[in-house]
């Protein structure tokens, strides 16, 4: 069984080491951004060995693949050298920080065809999102019309709200689209099969300064803050709301709307698919509940039961009918896929997780929104 290191230490990478302890693989160590935090965070998680720094995880012979769940800014320099370090590699996302990054570390990963390079898009793993995939392949909604959605959180909402990803130095130009709205594009490409031909985008960043608190304060905590806070002022260059029109090759049309300051929604993705056949919804606050629209008879709710399910959804249903499966069941199944993937060796099979090309063709979707808000024009996609 692969031995996994870990680093970063905040909401996302315990989720991860929760996730690969479901599957029984082996844990071994941490890395947090200074050495009381990783020594904290291998007490707190009952981990072997507190790392001093990222090249002792490189040195390690014992350790086989790595997981980076840090800020953005970090994804490159750890993805490339742990790959040249003879890793496997499940890096958050997105990928890079820009697309430049992106695609070296494509080029970094096809020199290595026997390493896993993967990024975390989790929500792929839904076992009724996979069902939406099936049914748009089996033909069963026609050829696709138009797709609509969104991707929206009130985590942001206030100006005292604060987190690294606010700042474009540690996460990127792009915040909202960047971090959450990439989830909702690799998803409806992955549920679809298709591909950006161009777009117009708007991007706006709501509360324009924030009180940065001074003193550390980890992801989606914010709010649970007691106490006076002593705060500095600080300009936001980054988005907190963004909308997008897609054109797709082949005709269809799809609408992205993006929120951190939406009161209400705690983390909220939302998908329509409309076909010449049929529709398919999914909404992430009610997971194991697919919607399938009709126009001569009644509309379906079809509900999470592995006896219901295409065969290639039903790989990713652990549960029988009426038990729920949820946000950390999709990161089990995602390295299920991956680590599953290693231990049967065909390193030429299809790879049944997301790679480091789909990270970077969500990195340039990225930029190209950018570019198309900047212009205040369509942007067709290289």
């Amino acid at each position: 069984m692969t031995t996994v290191a870990v680093v970063g230490t905040g909401f996302i990478g315990p989720v991860h080491i929760e996730a690969l302890r479901r599957l029984s693989i082996n844990v071994r160590g941490i890395l947090a951004i200074d050495e009381a935090g990783t020594r904290e965070a291998v007490d707190r998680l009952k981990l072997e060995v507190a790392y001093p720094d990222f090249q002792a995880i490189l040195d390690d012979p014992a350790v086989e693949s790595v997981h980076i769940a840090t800020p953005n800014k970090l994804h490159f320099d750890m993805a490339r050298r742990a790959l040249e370090a003879g890793k496997h590699v499940v890096c958050e996302k997105p990928l890079a920080m820009n697309a430049a990054e992106s695609a070296e570390l494509v080029k970094v990963a096809q020199v290595h065809p026997r390493q896993v390079s993967a990024v975390n898009y989790n929500i792929r793993f839904y076992p009724v999102v996979q069902q939406a995939r099936a049914l748009v392949q089996s033909g069963a909604i026609g050829d696709i019309y138009t797709v609509r959605g969104a991707y929206l959180q009130d985590w942001l909402l206030y100006d005292t709200d604060w987190n690294w990803r606010l700042q474009s130095d540690e996460g990127g130009s792009l915040r909202a689209i960047g971090d959450i709205g990439t989830h909702w594009m690799d998803l409806m490409a992955f549920v679809t099969g298709l591909r950006v031909e161009t777009l117009l985008a708007d991007l706006n960043t709501v509360i324009p300064t924030r009180k940065r608190p001074r003193q550390a304060v980890a992801t989606f905590k914010g709010k649970e803050q007691a106490g006076p806070v002593e705060y500095d002022n600080v300009p936001i260059q980054t988005e907190d709301w963004g909308a997008v029109v897609f054109h797709y090759q082949g005709g269809a049309r799809g609408l992205l709307n993006v929120s951190q300051v939406n009161a209400g929604r705690k983390n909220q993705l939302t998908f329509e698919i409309a076909g010449s056949n049929g529709a398919l919804g999914w909404d992430s606050e009610r997971p194991n509940e697919l919607w399938i629209g009709h126009r001569e008879r009644p509309n379906e709710i079809l509900l999470k039961d592995p006896s219901l399910l295409d065969d290639a959804a039903r790989r990713y249903a652990d549960y029988p009918g009426g038990h729920n499966e949820g946000f950390p069941d999709t990161f089990k199944q995602l390295y299920k896929a991956v680590y599953g993937y290693i231990a049967a060796g065909d390193f030429s099979a299809p790879r049944p997780y997301p790679t480091f090309e789909d990270g970077h063709h969500e990195v340039v979707l990225c930029e190209a929104i950018l570019a198309s808000h900047q212009q205040r024009q369509w942007v067709d996609m290289p």
